[in-house]
């Protein structure tokens, strides 16, 4: 299963870590090899410049460890190559298209986002647009017909 997470999944993790975290239980997944986790040079960029240029993020989330993570993802991940052609409009936020983009380009069987811009989709060709709560079920229901 290939799965892109929007930044929101990650930014939440990294202001409240806890053990029953959705990236916990994305992790498990990884080191199980039942997920592969799919990254972009613009989603890593994301992430950064949503921290450092929020007062209230910054002041939660440390630059170092905000680069730990960054670099965790990027050694655990499956980078999808940088898109230089423009990218097609496809969401109601134009903040969004590349994730949508990235996911296609990726061969992503989900796009996990908690955005409504990106949720309204429901599906773009084969990338199915869920909710991390949807995913977290899907997840768990896979791990217990495989039980």
């Amino acid at each position: 299963m290939r799965v892109l997470a929007d930044t929101n999944i990650y930014i939440s993790y990294l202001l409240s870590p806890h053990q029953d975290s959705f990236v916990l239980l994305l992790f498990d997944k990884i080191a199980d090899d039942e997920i592969t986790l799919l990254v972009s040079a613009p989603l890593l960029d994301e992430i950064e410049a949503t921290v450092k240029h929020k007062p209230y993020l910054l002041k939660n989330i440390s630059e170092q460890e905000l680069k730990r993570f960054t670099q965790l993802l990027k050694r655990i991940s499956e980078e999808i190559p940088l898109i230089t052609t423009p990218i097609p409009v496809a969401t109601r936020d134009p903040k969004d298209d590349y994730l949508i983009a990235y996911a296609v380009l990726g061969k992503a069987d989900y796009l996990v986002t908690v955005d409504k811009d990106l949720l309204v989709l429901g599906k773009v060709g084969k990338v199915k647009i869920v909710h991390s709560g949807e995913f977290r079920a899907i997840l768990k229901s896979s791990s217990s017909n495989t039980d």
